[in-house]
């Protein structure tokens, strides 16, 4: 109830307004007259408190309850909401979180919410967004999808609405809302590298000016941005190495995938033969490994389009995305027997969980611990250009059968081999230079 009250012999008023106590001090001393004047003017305050007209800062101007009393009134306008609409709160997380991403990965979420996640939840307060709306939201895209979507896709969505939330319920300290909503079923990703025989057949019939290309991502298991971002400065033909730096995606130099991702590839003599005898014909202008005819990095869309896709067709192989090369590297490496730590290095894999999780199928009884096994492999099976090498079995330091051939019993005799697959290709290949 309002009173008149006094503290220190000094009158104040005491009331309630918009369900906060207010307790105003005078400077008057505590006098009847004192009192009848403050109570005449504290029946005017509950009269226009009663009518909703009341003016706190007409009365008390300089009082500390105008600013919040002010953030009440406007909270209890029509419209106010406690917390940002998700549009809006969406945009700024992206704002906030793009610089840390790769350009594709930006553009990907960017993607997500404006196609999915803005036109369903945009007018909703973040904080009104619940686990039940989730769940419809999901339902209701797999079922308009009519099975085009796979779960794998439609999780993605829900990865980005989530990251959303989760900032939200941070900043504005409400429980997000999709903590105990389960991911859908996904559907296991089965790998289709290509076979040592297949590998032999593209490398033999594609076009000659895209056949060092393909012969790298076959035998070191890099990306495509990798690949297609590969420098020479990059190719340390002292050490036999590439060093995976970074990547050209979307048009545009990037980090790699992640730290892991940064290594060291040990080339086989294939390799090695083949990018020298490409960095001794190389355009000097030129700081990428391969690229266009105007120097450009390889355009992806360009080379499914034009290269990749007629050639599997024209050899009337199974069609598989140009990643599968990555797999086929693996598989080689496996089924010649490298030790696992050895090809995870290779990989970029910070462990071998991953490669045996991807590739148990293809892991033999591994013994060996370098690339050797892989020389033997290649030399016993990539056979394009010459008769197939005579093999002897010899035992090594480490009491290992190891198949040599014959003819390598030199370092020149065994880049003499090598070299083979170098020479002009006799085979009939696709089309003309672009």
């Amino acid at each position: 109830m309002a009173s008149i009250r006094a503290r220190k012999n000094a009158l104040f008023f005491d009331f309630r307004f918009l369900g906060e106590r207010c307790r105003e001090q005078t400077t008057l001393p505590d006098t009847k007259a004192n009192r009848k004047r403050l109570e005449t003017i504290l029946q005017r305050i509950d009269a226009e408190i009663t009518l909703g007209t009341f003016e706190y800062a007409k009365y008390f101007p300089n009082s500390s309850m105008v600013k919040k009393v002010s953030d009440i009134q406007a909270k209890l306008k029509p419209g106010f909401t406690k917390t940002p609409l998700f549009k809006a709160f969406a945009k700024e997380w992206y704002s906030e979180m793009e610089p840390t991403w790769r350009t594709s990965t930006a553009q990907t979420y960017l993607r997500y919410l404006d196609s999915r996640l803005i036109p369903h939840f945009g007018e909703m307060e973040v904080s009104q967004i619940t686990k039940a709306d989730i769940l419809k939201y999901r339902s209701n895209v797999a079922k308009q999808s009519d099975g085009k979507l796979k779960p794998k896709t439609i999780n993605k969505f829900i990865k980005c609405l989530n990251m959303i939330m989760n900032e939200a319920a941070d900043r504005y300290n409400f429980t997000p809302p999709h903590l105990n909503i389960k991911p859908l079923k996904e559907a296991k990703v089965h790998i289709e590298p290509f076979s040592i025989q297949e590998v032999n057949v593209i490398l033999a019939t594609v076009r000659p000016d895209w056949r060092d290309y393909l012969l790298v991502r076959f035998f070191t298991g890099m990306r495509t941005g990798e690949i297609d971002g590969l420098k020479w400065e990059n190719v340390d033909f002292e050490r036999r190495e590439i060093l995976v730096r970074e990547t050209f995606s979307m048009g545009r130099w990037e980090y790699t995938k992640n730290d892991g991702s940064q290594r060291e590839i040990e080339m086989s003599t294939l390799v090695y033969n083949t990018l020298l005898e490409r960095y001794k014909n190389r355009d000097v202008s030129c700081e990428v490994v391969f690229h266009a005819n105007n120097g450009s990095p390889v355009h992806t869309p360009n080379f499914l389009r034009r290269v990749w896709t007629p050639l599997l067709a024209y050899l009337k192989i199974k069609y598989r995305k140009p990643y599968q090369t990555r797999h086929t590297a693996a598989t080689l490496w496996l089924a010649a027997g490298e030790n696992p730590n050895w090809i995870a290095k290779q990989m970029g894999h910070s462990t071998t969980t991953m490669l045996f999780s991807v590739y148990a199928r293809y892991v033999p009884n591994l013994t060996r611990k370098d690339g050797s096994a892989m020389e033997r492999l290649l030399a016993s099976n990539i056979d394009g250009f010459h008769e197939p090498a005579t093999l002897i079995e010899k035992q090594d330091d480490e009491g290992f059968s190891v198949a040599i051939n014959e003819a390598q019993n030199s370092e020149a005799e065994e880049s003499a081999f090598w070299d083979q697959f170098l020479t002009p290709n006799l085979t009939p290949s696709m089309g003309g230079r672009h």
